[in-house]
């Protein structure tokens, strides 16, 4: 809309200290000629000006004008629409129920008045899912107000259910913040607010967790009194039923039997009336660890490689070692006194009847059974192993010969024997150099899968690592071989053995790898996984499902040592949809990814095993509170004389008419909210007429100065 105005301007050709000094002296100079005083016939007084002083006065006051320079300006001016701003929730909890259509059609409102109204433009901006941040509403504002002057900002109209978690204590805002809710006031919430969970719990101890549930938007009085239902449900298992006070803390005690993820759901009953129960469900996962591993290294007689299982168990931070090694066995007592001796006597009773059980991992080391232990402590230890416990054997020449533990109560237990009858000894024992291979069904294993410088398990290759020169021949009766040495005999055995594990080492030549003998090998990593292995890691489990969610993102892994396409994966979300996928294949592991945006227990199974992962609500600050509520943002509209209005539960949402106010006026009032008229311009043209020039000053001067001169002279 283009504007033209006029008006009267002064550009003084002199400085105005001057121009006001001459003022001065002019009035200083005249004065006593306008104030002569003058007696009269009648005898009195009268104030009767000098002749000629008012053209003088008259000539001083055109000298002044013409030094002041009075102008007639004419400016032309372009007036630039108002801006108005349109933020529209586009949050989670902004669609919970009707409100994403209430807001969808409030938004179609406001905009169609909008456009009815002159000299306003609107714009719209969509405020969308923070993620874990909660809602963003000033922030998307603020990216807004970067592109509008604030001498056009007309106002804000916020279309949201007051859900905002970036609101400034005291924000910047000239204009009206109008706030318009969907629903009605007063609605309630009931949720479930973890206070504190574990992230971890030690195997075989209780955790505890901290939980209250809470009834949000109950008058007072109302939300701490009662009590709820609390199901407590654990790897989708049987649910537990607790009774908990609302708007109190609750303890919940839970034992870790296992190592690996524990996923607990927790679900409050519904409250009637509330607006949702999504947040009436929390969920947490508490990984099952090991408390520092107790293991018992027994040491036959000394050789080369002794100290590479010492090392590498000592080197972890969490294993208890205790380490014997036999220096002196029995047949070679020479009647020296104890007393005398450096050495300390074998606790055999004590390790292997009194505290066997506390020990999580028994190693023996090229041990041979020379009497030492007697039948019934080896018997021990095979039922140990058959209970639950973990055996593993690194065995040389001795394994073959009258002393091996095969030959013993122990032999039971072990997954490869040697040959027996004469000359066995001899024909067991293959001293030759070699490459170990990981064998099929090791290339499958994850004690052996990917080791570094293994051959390849697809073609046909060798090795790359550095060769041994010793190993068992012996008949592999159960379990699985990993590694083979010469002639594809068994070099590496993995059994279970009742609820135990046993691993066979055929060869006492690791130790080489740890030298870095023709190149070397992975000692370290190999030895770990197999003693981690027995005490059943859940990491290096042959047989297993497991799933995890991350970022969003659910990850089922199916683990076989079966050959063959793994069999379809089954994953149910926490709303009860059931989705079936073919999972892909690397190895012994079979991998299935997919997005995991519900919150809650997800559950994947394969037909045979089950797993369960646990995800988090994306953004647990919009969850927190579902309702729609004007808390949060009425301070901010009540500081800038905006307006609260609730939309109402009606399809038609209640939106209040939009009117143009003055600046300073009430920018609402019943059924309507008001939008300020700034007025601002951009001016176009600018034209000055002179009203006094020098060529009409100089004779309007002279001429009263000749005036007043001839005057005074009659």
């Amino acid at each position: 809309m283009r504007q033209v105005l006029a008006g009267v301007d002064f550009v003084p050709v002199i400085p105005l200290w001057l121009l006001a000094t001459l003022c001065v002296l002019a009035l200083a100079a005249l004065l006593p000629a306008l104030l002569r005083i003058e007696t009269g016939a009648d005898s009195k007084r009268r104030l009767v000006p000098a002749r000629g002083a008012l053209l003088r006065l008259a000539a001083f006051a055109a000298l002044t004008l013409a030094l002041a320079n009075p102008r007639l300006v004419e400016e032309t001016r372009e007036t630039r629409p108002d801006i108005a701003l349109l933020v529209v929730d586009r949050s989670d909890s902004a669609t919970l129920g009707t409100r994403a259509a209430q807001i969808e059609a409030a938004r179609e409102q406001v905009e169609a008045r909008a456009r009815r109204l002159p000299e306003l433009e609107l714009r719209t901006v969509d405020v969308p899912e923070g993620g874990n941040q909660g809602t963003r509403l000033w922030a998307a504002i603020e990216r807004a107000l970067a592109d509008i002057p604030r001498a056009r900002l007309a106002g804000i109209v916020a279309l949201t259910d007051g859900q905002a978690h970036d609101i400034p204590p005291a924000p910047a805002l000239d204009a009206p913040f109008h706030l318009l809710l969907p629903g009605r006031a007063g609605e309630t919430d009931r949720r479930i607010r973890v206070v504190e969970a574990p992230g971890f719990g030690i195997v075989g101890r209780p955790v505890e967790l901290r939980v209250v549930v809470e009834d949000l938007g109950v008058p007072a009085g109302g939300g701490t009194a009662g009590a709820a239902r609390l199901s407590i449900r654990r790897d989708g298992g049987a649910p537990r039923v607790e009774s908990v006070p609302v708007g109190r803390e609750h303890r919940i005690t839970l034992n870790i039997e296992r190592g690996g993820p524990t996923v607990v759901e927790m679900t409050a009953e519904t409250r009637p009336g509330e607006v949702s129960e999504l947040n009436n469900r929390a969920v947490v996962s508490i990984n099952g660890v090991r408390d520092r591993l107790r293991v018992l290294l027994v040491s036959g007689e000394p050789h080369a490689g002794e100290r590479t299982w010492r090392r590498l168990l000592k080197a972890d931070p969490n294993v208890d070692l205790v380490h014997f090694t036999i220096l002196r066995p029995p047949e070679k007592d020479d009647l020296t006194p104890l007393h005398e001796l450096a050495l300390i006597a074998f606790p055999v009773r004590e390790l292997f009847q009194v505290k066997l059980r506390e020990f999580d991992l028994i190693v023996f080391d090229r041990f041979a059974n020379r009497g030492l232990l007697p039948p019934v402590y080896l018997r021990n230890i095979a039922d140990y192993v058959r209970g639950g416990g973990a055996l593993l054997l690194a065995v040389g020449p001795e394994f073959a010969g009258p002393t091996s533990l095969a030959a013993t109560a122990l032999g039971q237990v072990l997954p490869a024997r040697p040959p027996t009858g004469p000359g066995a000894a001899q024909a067991a024992l293959m001293e030759q150099p070699y490459r170990p291979r990981i064998t099929a069904t090791g290339a499958r294993h994850p004690v052996t899968e990917d080791l570094p410088g293994a051959n390849p398990a697809e073609r046909p290759g060798d090795a790359t690592w550095g060769r041994w020169y010793r190993a068992l021949r012996a008949e592999a009766r159960s379990g699985q071989v990993v590694m083979e040495g010469p002639e594809g005999t068994p070099l590496m055995v993995l059994d279970r053995v009742g609820e135990g594990r046993v691993a066979l080492v055929l060869s006492d030549h690791i130790w080489l790898w740890s030298r870095g003998h023709d190149g070397g090998g992975p000692q370290g990593e190999l030895l770990r996984r197999i003693a981690h292995w027995t005490m059943k890691e859940p990491e290096l489990e042959e047989e297993d499902l497991t799933a995890r969610i991350e970022h969003g993102q659910l990850t089922v892994i199916r683990r076989s040592l079966e050959a063959g396409p793994a069999p379809e994966i089954a994953v149910t979300a926490p709303d009860g949809g059931v989705t079936r996928h073919q999972p892909e294949a690397h190895g012994g592991r079979a991998v299935v990814e997919m997005p995991a945006t519900l919150p809650g227990v997800w559950q994947a199974s394969d037909g045979r095993r089950t797993a369960f992962a646990a995800a988090e609500a994306g953004n647990p600050l919009e969850i927190a509170d579902l309702r729609a509520d004007d808390a949060r943002l009425r301070p901010l509209a009540e500081a800038t004389g905006g307006a609260v209005r609730w939309l109402g539960t009606d399809a038609n949402p209640a939106v209040p008419e939009l009117r143009r106010v003055a600046a300073g006026r009430d920018t609402y009032g019943p059924g309507w909210i008001g939008l300020r008229r700034n007025a601002d311009h951009t001016v176009t043209g600018i034209t000055a007429l002179p009203l006094l020039p020098p060529w009409l000053a100089l004779p309007l001067v002279l001429g009263l100065a000749i005036l007043a001169w001839r005057r005074e002279g009659r």
